[in-house]
């Protein structure tokens, strides 16, 4: 019996988390009754529809630029199964298998909705796919993310036809040797169903829900080397006073100096401005009239303006949560039924430009995260900056070893990259489908497109993480504050100082997976002072 959690899917609250937990095989799926309910009225006004000689958009017309060529009522099913193996024509590498299956739980969600006219046994069968880990074989390259995501969305349902690949528990095999093993059976869809399942934005939905779970980890792993930047480099205390942000109450710049303060909390590293005075005045020992302090009047940008920098960030991510959770709870096929008001509307609810925007600002945001994070790095290295710590935190010899020198490369080659991922999709729409699909939102390449920056973001944090770890081995460990105190101690068990011994990568491995690949940053407030 399989006791895994449970999301019952409802077609209205599924989250960004949930799509992930889906997909990575943490929960299962079922069927909200009530929606089911909804779903079987709709089937039933869509047959009597059919039946009063209707012409309806993909059930007894054609597709696309064809759409005024109508169909014999003998070939409306067989119509469905053309539109499916026709659409599947990607090509690339296949998406990843855990993607995949979150794609068929965005699609069963929007489907559950009740305005598509489905069957209820194809929602099952979708559902007992999940549940039985068969994903099914999407190339990544075909969407153009107007009529939906009609390429990798047919390749998804070449599986419920019994055709194709699939991954059966990650393992790659035919779609109808994985039914067989599973004791599932493909469908012969009916009208409207292939249509159904291509015409909507499941793909780049899924694939942006699994960005924004990446990019809500280095937010906050960003704020968590921010808190060390400033304990490491004794920070100027005044630069995250609560009444600085009050002044410009940016949500986001509250929200993220807030959290910063609460890591470093009781800190005896930071400096106060209140003690800066006498400090600075002490240092003039002839009176001369002008003098040059070596005490920092202020931080630099990297130290002093994090909240102002990730400010944007964060709201982008806000921003983006939203678009993609609606996104995955709206009806976005066509034509929609809408059963109760006995009407079926003909629209464009497949077209992806909320999506594609969301994702591109979002890029933006996490490019931005990147230049802040990999100039600190740069701050950390070079002796001309580091305020007094080994140049390229060398531990040992300066020239016989390198310390981080190398790994700077890393963090600066995939900031380089990020800023070219940055510039948006969204705005490069090409006329297709001769004409009819005119104005299009390339979603899904902005989607994909995020999920490479993303990961390229964890290489960039990572390192900077690795960085002050190194850095804080050669002082303030013991002055830390409560927060970055806790973080510290569980990040410094598996840590080893770098001294060329061993090679840098497989500490870049090891650490990229205690930082993305569990749960430890999921929740800052965890590592707050209870004071």
């Amino acid at each position: 019996m399989d006791k895994r959690p449970v999301i019952v899917l409802t077609g209205n609250d599924l989250s960004y988390k949930d799509i992930v937990a889906i997909g990575i095989g943490d929960k299962r799926v079922e069927l909200d009754d009530r929606a089911l309910e909804k779903c079987r009225k709709s089937r039933d006004f869509l047959e009597a529809s059919i039946k009063q000689k209707k012409i309806i958009y993909g059930v007894n017309t054609s597709f696309g630029p064809m759409c005024n060529k109508i169909i014999n009522d003998r070939d409306i099913e067989t119509l469905q199964n053309n539109l499916i193996v026709s659409h599947s024509a990607g090509l690339g590498s296949p998406i990843l298998p855990y993607i995949a299956l979150g794609i068929l739980a965005v699609r069963l969600n929007t489907l559950v909705k009740g305005h598509s006219g489905v069957r209820v046994r194809l929602l099952e069968l979708i559902r007992d796919m999940i549940n039985n880990d068969l994903a099914p074989y999407i190339p990544e390259c075909g969407s153009v993310g107007a009529s939906g995501d009609l390429i990798h969305l047919a390749h998804m349902s070449l599986a419920i036809i019994g055709k194709g690949k699939v991954y059966l528990k990650r393992q790659l095999t035919t779609a109808e040797q994985a039914l067989e093993k599973t004791g599932l059976s493909p469908l012969k869809l009916s009208y409207k169903e292939g249509l159904a399942l291509m015409n909507g934005t499941a793909a780049m939905t899924a694939i942006s829900a699994f960005t924004l779970f990446g990019a809500n980890k280095l937010l906050n792993i960003a704020c968590i080397n921010a808190a060390f930047a400033i304990e490491i480099f004794g920070g100027i205390d005044d630069a995250f006073d609560e009444d600085l942000h009050k002044v410009k109450p940016h949500p986001g710049q509250i929200d993220i100096s807030d959290r910063i303060k609460k890591l470093y909390e009781g800190t005896e590293n930071i400096t106060r401005r209140e003690h800066l005075h006498d400090r600075i005045r002490n240092q003039n020992h002839c009176d001369i009239p002008v003098f040059e302090t070596t005490i920092n009047v202020q931080d630099v940008y990297s130290i002093r303006c994090t909240p102002q920098i990730l400010a944007p960030v964060k709201e982008a991510f806000d921003y983006a949560v939203k678009t993609i959770e609606t996104e995955a709870n709206s009806t976005n096929d066509n034509p929609i039924i809408i059963a109760e008001k006995k009407k079926i509307l003909h629209g464009g609810n497949f077209h992806g430009q909320s999506v594609s925007f969301a994702m591109d600002i979002l890029c933006i945001a996490m490019s931005t995260l990147c230049n802040l994070s990999e100039r600190r790095t740069n701050k950390l290295l070079d002796k001309n900056l580091n305020e007094g710590l080994p140049e390229h935190l060398i531990p040992g010899e300066p020239g016989l070893t390198m310390g981080f020198m190398g790994a700077q490369y890393l963090a600066t080659s995939s900031t380089a990259e990020n800023r070219n991922l940055a510039n948006p999709m969204s705005v490069n729409s090409i006329s297709c489908n001769a004409t009819n699909q005119d104005v299009v939102s390339m979603g899904t390449i902005a989607a994909r497109k995020a999920f490479r920056l993303v990961s390229n973001a964890k290489h960039i944090i990572t390192l900077e993480t690795l960085a002050d770890l190194q850095a804080l081995s050669f002082k303030n460990t013991d002055k830390l504050g409560y927060g970055t105190r806790k973080i510290y101690d569980i990040l410094n068990k598996d840590f080893d100082v770098y001294d060329n011994s061993t090679i840098f990568h497989d500490s870049l491995v090891k650490f990229r997976k205690i930082l993305f690949s569990s749960q430890l940053f999921d929740d800052l407030s965890i590592y707050y002072s209870t004071k």
